[in-house]
C-alpha cells in the first residue's frame, strides 16, 4: 500500500512527455485545482490521495504551490498506517522547482526532507531533520522533483501528438538520487467512470520488476485527452493481486472537463 500511494503520487506525474525542447502554451492548471484519488484493492477502500495547487513567494516572486497527501483509511489504516505528505515549489513559467517537502509515515518508517535546487549550479541541497543531515547532489539540468514533474509536464506542447509505441525518458530527482523513467504510450480509450465516459489517453511507465511489480509493464495510467490533461485513472499489478486509484472528486479545473457521455 505504501509502494502505490506513492504512484499516485508520482508515476501518474510522469506520464506525458520528454522535458526536452519544452515551448510555452497554455497552462493546463492553475491556483484553485484541486483533485482526489480513490485507491483500492478489490473491494475494499485502501485509502485517499490528493493533490491540490497554490501560491506562494519564493525569491521575491509568486510561485505555484503544489501539495500532494496519501494516507490510508478503515481497515487498511489499522494495518498499515500511511500519512504521506509532498509538496513542491515551483516557477510559474519556466517549471523548474525551487524547493521541495517530504514528510511520510508509512507503519512507522518515517522521512522528514525538504530540497533546495540551485538551477545555475545543477545542484540539490538536501536537508534531513530527521537524520539532522545536509548533502549536496549534482543533478542535470530541468531535473524535477516528484511533484513539479507532474505539473511541469502536463504544460507539454507535444503531449497530444505522440505516436502509439513512442517512448520517452524524465528526469527526477528522489531518494537522494536523479532516475530516468522510460514511459510508452498506450494509445487511447473511451473510459467508463463515475462521472460518465471519458476520452483518455493510455500510458505505461516502465517499473523495476521484483518485490512490488509483477514485470516492467506492471503500471497503467489513463489521462483525460482534453486540455486539462488530468489522470483519471493508475492501475498496478502487484506481487499479489492488483490495486487501483480512480479519480474520485475534483474543483478549480481550468478547463472544462470533457466528459462525452454521462453515467
Amino acid at each position: 500500500m505504501k509502494n502505490f500511494l506513492l504512484i499516485v503520487l508520482f508515476l501518474s506525474t510522469v506520464s506525458f512527455n520528454s522535458q526536452a525542447n519544452l515551448a510555452r502554451k497554455e497552462e493546463a492548471f492553475e491556483v484553485g485545482e484541486w483533485f482526489k484519488f480513490r485507491i483500492h484493492y478489490g473491494l475494499i477502500n485502501a485509502g485517499y490521495a490528493e493533490l491540490e495547487v497554490k501560491e506562494a513567494v519564493r525569491n521575491n516572486k509568486k510561485v505555484f504551490h503544489a501539495k500532494g497527501r496519501g494516507y490510508t483509511v478503515g481497515m487498511t489504516k489499522f494495518f498499515f498506517e500511511v500519512d504521506d505528505d509532498y509538496q513542491s515549489y515551483f516557477d510559474k513559467e519556466s517549471g523548474n522547482p525551487y524547493q521541495f517537502v517530504r514528510k511520510i509515515d508509512e507503519g512507522g518508517y518515517t522521512k522528514n526532507q525538504e530540497g533546495f535546487f540551485n538551477h545555475k549550479n545543477k545542484t540539490i541541497l538536501v536537508k534531513d531533520y530527521k537524520k539532522k543531515t545536509e548533502k549536496t547532489f549534482e543533478v542535470p539540468d530541468n531535473t524535477q522533483d516528484i511533484l513539479s514533474t507532474f505539473y511541469y509536464l502536463r504544460n507539454h506542447p507535444n503531449v497530444d501528438k505522440l505516436k502509439v509505441g513512442e517512448s520517452i525518458n524524465v528526469d527526477m530527482f528522489f531518494d537522494d538520487e536523479t532516475t530516468k523513467f522510460k514511459l510508452k504510450f498506450i494509445g487511447r480509450e473511451d473510459l467508463k467512470t463515475k462521472f460518465g465516459v471519458i476520452s483518455t489517453m493510455i500510458f505505461r511507465p516502465y517499473v523495476q520488476a521484483g518485490r512490488v511489480f509483477k514485470e516492467q509493464e506492471s503500471l497503467t495510467v489513463w489521462i483525460s485527452d482534453d486540455d486539462n490533461k488530468l489522470p483519471v485513472r493508475i492501475k498496478a499489478s502487484l506481487a499479489v493481486g492488483s490495486i487501483k486509484a480512480d479519480l474520485e472528486q475534483f474543483k478549480g479545473l481550468k478547463h472544462t472537463f470533457t466528459v462525452k457521455a454521462k453515467p
